[in-house]
């Protein structure tokens, strides 16, 4: 086939609807500072390495204005490095409380691998973290073949470093590889690494909404935080959105047959 290999995120798109456990550990650590931010700002660079993560959010204005107004000043330099410190027990304790497979991901899967597509997965979070949750999710009936951190290669997103490791052990090109991911920095992931991408919408960080929060919307609303999710997606890159993993035969499909039509991402 003309494309060899699916390359998912974990948090809001494999697991962990609405990509919580990093948002509410990241609240708990500003909080334990002194410092409220307010839940959006701390998404906006969701699914980068946490410690990236961390610096960039230090960086925000409203961060910076929430930090003067608790301590009178700006973050200082060791800022980044002291949460950093603090967040990572706080993640490995609450991890596993969010980080549910999603619903139709072993099935999706299934179907993928029996389509002959190989199996690979990225995310932001640590190799310790990351080794916590596949083994969770090995129990939940999803197994990836390949699960890589960016301790495993030096880099985080929007590095291609990882994407493109996984190639290399598949034997595959970037081109014959989808990039499926919930945040702008699965995106650009993906199309750094010269991929085709698929964004994630309605179970990841654009929605930011556990699966009750979800269920308990009415139609209307969920139509419009959709629309506005897969907006945003699109335009960060994405060559397709897909509600969630359980959803994307047919994003995959269309791509499958772009590729073996000639084009490339």
């Amino acid at each position: 086939m003309a494309i060899k290999a699916l390359i998912f995120d974990w948090a809001g798109t494999t697991v962990d609807h609405g990509s919580l456990a990093p948002v509410l550990t990241l609240e708990r650590v500003l909080a334990d500072a002194g410092v409220k931010v307010p839940r959006a700002v701390i998404r906006r660079d969701m699914g980068l390495a946490k410690f990236d993560h961390i610096t960039n959010l230090l960086h925000e204005p409203e961060t910076i204005s929430a930090w003067k107004d608790a301590h009178g000043a700006s973050p200082p330099e060791q800022a980044a490095a002291e949460l950093y410190a603090a967040f990572m027990p706080l993640q490995m304790e609450c991890l596993l409380t969010y980080s549910h497979v999603l619903s139709g991901v072993p099935e999706a899967v299934a179907k993928f691998e029996g389509m002959g597509l190989r199996i690979g997965s990225t995310t932001g979070y640590t190799r310790a973290m990351l080794d916590a949750l596949v083994t969770a999710a090995a129990k939940e009936g999803y197994v990836p073949e390949i699960a890589m951190s960016p301790e495993d290669v030096g880099a985080g997103r929007p590095s291609p470093a990882m994407c493109l490791e996984i190639c290399r052990r598949f034997e595959v090109k970037p081109w014959e590889c989808i990039k499926l991911g919930d945040t702008a920095s699965d995106i650009a992931e993906g199309r750094n690494a010269g991929m085709w991408t698929i964004g994630i919408a309605r179970t990841g960080n654009m929605v930011g909404l556990s699966k009750l929060d979800w269920e308990a919307l009415a139609q209307e609303d969920q139509r419009g935080l959709l629309n506005r999710a897969a907006a945003e997606l699109m335009r960060e890159g994405a060559h397709a959105v897909a509600e969630s993993v359980a959803d994307c035969l047919p994003q995959v499909e269309e791509i499958l047959m772009r590729s073996i039509r000639g084009e490339r991402p």
